[in-house]
């Protein structure tokens, strides 16, 4: 007789596919976002800031219905530790520091910069760092 043993708590299920769109739309968008401000960054064409500001939206709008996914994912999930906690807590995180870039770009388009352009960069890290964890199947995402 033998036992199995697993090396850290994955989800009850692979996050369906409404959650993987949510995420991967996010990543999309938050990337779309980055480019803006750096164009803007570069020409000062004050359009750039409000296409950053829109894509922003959008993708904490992404973001944010896929961190019910993954509350609900963490709620399910035995023991409420893991990965699956590692992925809740960094979702949570890039949606944070999303809305301080989106409030960051509620203001002047002149005095957006740099500091847009440098929480825009952050967040598009943390949501691929977030993206891997969630989706990958060695971290009990997606198999």
């Amino acid at each position: 007789m033998s036992t199995v043993t697993t090396a850290s708590a994955g989800y009850v299920r692979a996050p369906g596919v409404l959650h993987t769109i949510l995420l991967a739309g996010s990543v999309s968008l938050f990337l779309g976002a980055l480019l803006s401000d750096y164009t803007y960054y570069n020409t000062y064409q004050i359009q750039w800031s409000n296409f950053a500001s829109w894509l922003n939206a959008g993708a904490l709008l992404f973001a944010g219905l896929a961190l019910v996914f993954a509350l609900v994912n963490l709620l399910r999930a035995r023991p409420m530790a893991g990965r699956p906690l590692n992925y809740f807590v960094l979702l949570l995180l890039t949606f944070v520091i999303g809305l301080v870039n989106a409030f960051q770009h509620a203001k002047d388009a002149w005095a957006l910069m740099p500091t847009g352009l440098l929480l825009s960069v952050i967040v598009f890290i943390l949501i691929c760092i977030t993206a891997v964890l969630g989706l990958n199947p060695r971290s009990g995402g997606l198999k």
